[in-house]
């Protein structure tokens, strides 16, 4: 079985492939495609193989896609970037992708998502059947691009797609943690966000890579206990965030009943706080 990984130097990237590799079988290989062949040596020196190039070079990703049996799609554009990039990189080039997939055989594909696609929150923890609701104080191009690549993966006849809806990713030296305080800073106190540890981000997209019979499914991979903007800010050690209630309090919140049943997931790290007294922020 070979498997190509994109994205496999970002955030989320660098905790999943290192783990893909050393779960690695000696009939199981792995590939990456990097547009920066440096920063890919240290994959290459565990085994990867490396493709250099960018995901929506035609040629390259025909390369890249050779005798591949499985795609896992962690290649996103969010920080720092125009909204026409989040639509290319997170929602185009995820199609592309896809098409290309399945038109090279490929067998199986693993789509990374978010939980910010769901939109506005409904009173209860989000479920994976819930329709996208537009909206929120976090809703931008890149929820929204990543929701309409959702579809149209699904919608590709013939390829099997499975989608992993990740909570806010952190951990293990990811800076994501400390930047979600360009939002908090004006939420109220007690607003909740849903997060996970790369590690267990890591842990659920190689549970739907692997698993037999999660063909068209969608699974929200998040921690088991939200924490308030308060929590955050007093573990990173900055300000106390503004008061006031809270206008949407089940926005971003998931529910992870449906991988926890389906395919055995269990947060590594639990909670914000167990995976700071591991020290595995």
């Amino acid at each position: 079985m070979l498997t190509l990984v994109t994205g496999a130097t970002g955030q989320v990237g660098r905790g999943f492939v290192p783990r893909l590799l050393a779960q690695a079988r000696p009939d199981e290989r792995v590939r990456v495609i990097v547009r920066d062949e440096s920063r890919a040596a240290a994959l290459a020196d565990r085994g990867a193989e490396v493709v250099v190039g960018d995901l929506r070079d035609t040629e390259v990703l025909g390369k890249a896609l050779a005798g591949a049996d499985a795609v896992v799609n962690i290649a996103a554009s969010f920080r720092g970037v125009t909204d026409e990039e989040m639509r290319a990189v997170n929602r185009d080039a995820a199609l592309e992708l896809g098409r290309a997939a399945l038109a090279s055989g490929v067998r199986r594909f693993v789509q990374t998502g978010t939980i910010l696609a769901y939109g506005v929150g409904r009173g209860r923890p989000l479920v994976e059947d819930d329709p996208t609701v537009p909206g929120g104080p976090m809703w931008m191009a890149y929820p929204e691009a990543k929701a309409e690549a959702e579809r149209g993966l699904l919608a590709l006849d013939g390829l099997d797609v499975r989608v992993g809806r990740l909570g806010f990713v952190y951990g293990e030296g990811d800076p994501h943690l400390p930047g979600i305080t360009r939002w908090t800073a004006t939420q109220p106190a007690t607003k909740r966000h849903h997060l996970v540890h790369v590690a267990d981000a890591a842990q659920g997209l190689l549970r739907l890579l692997h698993a037999p019979g999660a063909d068209g499914r969608t699974y929200n991979i998040a921690d088991d206990a939200p924490v308030t903007v308060l929590d955050i800010h007093r573990v990173l050690g900055v300000e106390p965030p503004a008061d006031g209630p809270d206008p949407d309090p089940w926005y971003g919140i998931a529910s992870t009943d449906r991988i926890r049943r389906e395919l055995g997931y269990r947060p590594y790290f639990p909670t914000l706080w167990s995976a700071r007294d591991a020290g595995a922020l």
